[in-house]
């Protein structure tokens, strides 16, 4: 569930990640071979956050960043690697904070509530730029009342990084991304999957075990008591809604409020491989809801007037970059990788349409522009892959087997052919993982268990498809669910929906819910970008 956070036009935080696809697994998944130490880990947990409380976090200067707020601080929190041993090794997690400004609209002195804690989700996104989201109007009042505090999870930049190859070998381009692959090309593949797995074990060792979500859980309690708070305040997108689910049933006296901002599926089952399948199949439709805009639009752009036609023009580039890349650098994988993005946000429709524009008449610079990999990127983007795969592969069983992959995306992708197999080679690494698997936490509390929480969802998002609030729904007692209509931009708080912005206030500023569940209309649809990038 891989999380990028973009930050658009209207000053929101547009939050990004990878879950997904299709039914029918196998029943002959491998047992799971390491048992939850409940016990042992609790005891760990408690110890550990106790430890945080009586030492804090000493807030200063943020290592390596230059030309930052003034009132941008960072620190560490220690957690234990292994909570069934507190004893033992400790690592260190990197925190920043903004402190609550104390000043409403028009200058009005508002109280401070504490600590609002914030994760972006991915795995293997970070989350420490989150409070430079207070100098925009739409987080101003949350910015008032809260101390605004990001993190980077275990495993994330210089929170005890994991890596699983050479970052120089991570970016390849240009690169192939063939919607109906041969068999030769899914054996490379899957070698290439074999290998990467290994890579983990190799350059990571005995810690990698220990990368997972339910110590992002314990993490995050450590985290509170760090911070001095006695109940956590948590607004998590994406991956960030479900080990905040699994925080809201394993320390449910622990919570204040709890935003969950496009969420997971947090079914057992689902857990990952499935929720993966149902990913690739919602990408479809978010495809083709871009493709539709783009026809609606084809006085801009020229790339057809239906969705069909505008298909054509995407395959005929793709034809194109596979003979002779953009750039050196742009085949037909970044292709996809970039027009991908348009499926997670809508606010990215203009430039990607625009881009893939310009390369059919000739000009390849916009393309190359967006899509390109950037050198300076590189450690970065393998650091995030590294935690993404080892959290992922650690959560839960996976298939083993080659031909349960091979027949569920092949089936999928006859229906669903735009994300089916890239999304199956991202997570094919699990299949062949070389250490022991978590068993999912079965998710839910009763009545009372647990304060009210709030979840929010847009109706056509592919990368938590919809289905997953109503399950998050069904399982926390009490929660409350925002949808957001007729829309599929994924991570939709703080964004341009004023809307779903006003629940989201009302609930973290006031404690304030709907009596049930609740609807907004969808937010405007972005307007086309004239020639120079003006936009119409």
């Amino acid at each position: 569930m891989r999380a990028v956070v973009l930050y658009g036009t209207a000053g929101s935080l547009v939050l990004t990640a990878l879950v997904a696809a299709p039914a029918g697994g196998d029943d002959r998944w491998p047992a799971v071979r390491a048992a939850v130490r409940p016990a042992a880990e609790t005891r760990g947990t408690v110890l550990a956050a106790q430890r945080a409380e009586d030492e804090g976090i000493r807030f200063g200067r943020c290592p390596g960043h230059q030309e930052l707020p003034a009132g941008l601080r960072c620190g560490t929190v220690t957690v234990p690697l292994d909570y069934a041993r507190p004893d033992g090794r400790r690592i260190k997690l990197t925190v920043s904070r903004i402190k609550a400004t104390g000043k409403g609209p028009g200058g009005k002195k508002v109280a401070r509530q504490g600590a609002l804690v914030y994760n972006p989700g991915g795995p293997g996104a970070s989350g420490m730029a989150f409070p430079l989201a207070g100098r925009v109007p739409e987080w101003k009042r949350l910015a008032a009342a809260y101390d605004l505090v990001g993190y980077a999870p275990r495993g994330v930049g210089r929170s005890a990084p994991l890596s699983c190859q050479d970052p120089r070998r991570f970016q390849q381009a240009p690169s192939k991304s063939p919607t109906h692959p041969s068999k030769a090309y899914k054996k490379e593949r899957a070698a290439q999957a074999r290998a990467y797995a290994r890579g983990c074990a190799k350059r990571s060792g005995s810690k990698l075990r220990h990368y997972h979500s339910l110590n992002n859980a314990r993490d995050l309690d450590v985290l509170r008591a760090a911070l001095g708070e006695h109940r956590l305040t948590f607004l998590g997108a994406s991956y960030g809604t479900y080990f905040g689910a699994l925080y809201a049933a394993m320390f449910p006296s622990h919570v204040r409020r709890m935003v969950f901002d496009s969420a997971v599926n947090p079914s057992p089952h689902q857990v990952w491989y499935h929720n993966n399948l149902d990913q690739s199949a919602a990408f479809e439709g978010r495809w083709a809801d871009f493709r539709a805009w783009v026809a609606r639009h084809d006085r801009a752009y020229g790339l057809g007037n239906t969705p069909k036609e505008v298909l054509k023009s995407y395959e005929r580039a793709r034809a194109r970059l596979a003979s002779r890349p953009a750039g050196g650098k742009v085949g037909p994988a970044q292709l996809h990788g970039a027009l991908l993005k348009a499926a997670y946000y809508d606010d990215v429709w203009p430039s990607r349409a625009q881009a893939l524009s310009a390369y059919l008449k000739g000009d390849p610079k916009p393309l190359v522009r967006l899509a390109a990999p950037q050198p300076g990127a590189a450690v970065p983007e393998e650091n995030a892959q590294a935690v993404y795969t080892a959290v992922e592969c650690n959560d839960a069983p996976w298939p083993t087997e080659w031909r349960v992959w091979d027949r569920d995306n092949t089936r999928l992708a006859r229906t669903a052919p735009f994300e089916t197999w890239d999304n199956a080679w991202m997570n094919l690494p699990c299949a062949f993982w070389p250490v022991p698997r978590q068993q999912p936490l079965d998710v839910r509390t009763g009545p009372g268990e647990l304060p009210p929480t709030l979840i929010m969802a847009a109706e056509r998002d592919a990368a938590t498809p919809y289905e997953g609030a109503l399950e998050l729904h069904r399982r926390l007692s009490g929660s409350v669910l925002v949808t957001e209509r007729e829309a599929g931009t994924h991570g939709i708080g703080g964004g341009e929906n004023p809307c779903v912005n006003g629940y989201m206030e009302a609930y973290l500023l006031e404690g304030r819910l709907p009596e049930r569940h609740a609807a907004c209309g969808p937010h405007p649809e972005p307007r086309p970008k004239a020639r120079g990038g003006r936009s119409r």
